[in-house]
């Protein structure tokens, strides 16, 4: 498989004057200091070295829509209620636990996932209602987790599960609830170990917002954003194809895969452009044609050898 390297974006686009803090300003904020003493070096190396190799040459979304526009029904159904009702949510103290077909399950800590080699990547998010952004991630491969795990040989999936605190999380309280809980999600283990795919611990160098999945979330950058399962409480290898909310909610308009195509139509409506947040464009000239697999078709098209486009799409 080819090595990805898109163009690198403009120094410019990708740090303004408030993004990418250091790892010691980073931990200290998530984690009350923890680890802010010996990881500095650290994150100035990986966020060189990442910097070169995952990043897009297309200009952010600003901050304010990253963090006030997006989904996250946990917190309700409209796009600005994450923000305005997850004041009450606590990321800290945190715990994800692995478990299922691996060698050595464990729970592990926000403080020792903060300790992961953390890298900048800026990837564009597509979601499965036609609207895009462009986002500056902070985390560290899935991978490097599951390899301290040690996946036992006949894994083939990973099954993620989300917290529920219907206490803090208005949108899981009351009679009517907009999904069953807890949110759960899925990948090959193939998707999973792919280099892209990542487990994010924050968004232009700050942690996580609660409304943006803090303190820890997945990010599949071909794929629908509903496949980048937030607010992660346990994730589990298994040799069966596991769960997914939407799949389970309506399946005749989500796949399990959901891999971002232009080609194959939502049943209400095209995949073929997007709005692109920021930018206007909705119903208007601004809207932007929808690239396969997100613009990543280089890097993963190959998983999907001699599948169904719409088996996998």
């Amino acid at each position: 498989m080819s090595v990805y390297r898109p163009p690198r974006i403009p120094a410019s686009e990708i740090t303004p004057e408030n993004c990418f803090l250091n790892r010691r300003a980073f931990i200290a904020t998530a984690a009350g200091g923890m680890l802010a003493a010996t990881a500095a070096p650290a994150f100035a190396s990986t966020l060189k070295a990442s910097e070169s190799r995952y990043t897009v040459d297309e200009k952010l979304t600003p901050e304010k829509d990253v963090t006030t526009y997006n989904n996250f029904y946990e917190f309700g159904l409209g796009k600005g209620d994450p923000a305005a009702n997850s004041a009450n949510f606590k990321p800290t103290p945190w715990t994800v636990k692995v478990d299922g077909l691996v060698g050595k399950p464990k729970e592990f800590g926000l403080e020792e996932l903060l300790a992961m080699p953390l890298e900048d990547r800026v990837y564009r998010m597509r979601c499965v209602e036609a609207w895009s952004m462009v986002i500056p991630w902070v985390g560290f491969p899935l991978a490097a987790l599951l390899d301290k795990v040690e996946p036992l040989g006949d894994a083939k999936y990973v099954a993620f599960e989300t917290v529920v605190r219907r206490e803090q999380m208005p949108g899981q309280a009351g009679y009517f609830q907009s999904l069953p809980w807890p949110y759960v999600e899925g990948l090959r283990l193939d998707e999973a170990r792919n280099p892209l795919t990542l487990l994010s611990v924050g968004v232009y160098g700050k942690t996580l917002p609660n409304q943006n999945g803090a303190p820890i979330r997945l990010v599949v950058p071909w794929k629908y954003g509903f496949k980048g399962i937030k607010s992660i409480v346990k994730i589990t290898l298994t040799d069966k194809q596991p769960p997914s909310t939407w799949n389970i909610s309506a399946p005749n308009e989500y796949g399990f895969y959901a891999n971002v195509n232009p080609k194959v139509d939502h049943p209400r409506w095209s995949q073929a452009t997007e709005n692109r947040i920021g930018e206007g464009g909705f119903f208007g000239a601004n809207r932007r044609p929808t690239l396969p697999f997100n613009g990543y078709a280089e890097e993963v098209a190959s998983l999907y050898s001699g599948m169904d486009l719409r088996a996998n799409f």
